[in-house]
């Protein structure tokens, strides 16, 4: 059982609290957030993981993203949330992890936090998290606009990295 504090507007706690259930993150009332961290994952030689998501999933089913991540549990904050998501679903510890942005989105009632990580471990050291994702690839700068570019990308995602995307696209 997963339980999840839920936020206002202004990104503060409201003392409710929502448990998880399949898809019903669309039901939580109107106003009314869950925390969400996703983490760009970049190794220390510049490349990219993306990671495709497990079938059972009820979001973006069988789908490659550039993201590990997943909802905050209650109490915790969001670089806490965001060293936990990272190490479950990839095995992986960040040497740093820097806030790219934090944005609410409506529709499935979710504040996000998205972090930029930086690895520096073998890169076949990855551990996918069963229930999670089911391959992983590590892609360099172009592989990743490529990536970004293609309809397999999650767009929601590439919205909230759009700044740090333009950057990297500037460089390839």
């Amino acid at each position: 059982m997963e339980i999840w504090d839920l936020y206002d507007r202004e990104g503060k706690r409201t003392g409710q609290t929502w448990e998880r259930g399949f898809g019903n993150y669309k039901q939580i009332p109107d106003g009314y957030y869950h925390m969400v961290v996703d983490i760009l994952v970049q190794h220390v030689d510049g490349s990219y993981l993306l990671t495709k998501r497990d079938m059972s999933k009820d979001v973006y089913p069988g789908y490659w993203e550039a993201s590990a991540g997943g909802s905050a549990l209650s109490g915790e904050e969001p670089l806490e949330a965001a060293k936990r998501e990272l190490y479950e679903e990839t095995g992986l510890s960040a040497l740093n992890m820097e806030l790219v942005s934090h944005v609410f989105r409506n529709p499935s009632h979710s504040m996000f936090y998205s972090f930029l990580a930086t690895v520096d471990a073998d890169k076949d050291s990855v551990i996918l998290q069963e229930g999670e994702t089911v391959e992983y690839k590590w892609v360099d700068a172009r592989g990743f606009i490529e990536y970004v570019d293609s309809d397999q990308a999650i767009k929601t995602h590439n919205d909230r990295y759009k700044e740090l995307i333009e950057t990297i696209r500037a460089c390839v």
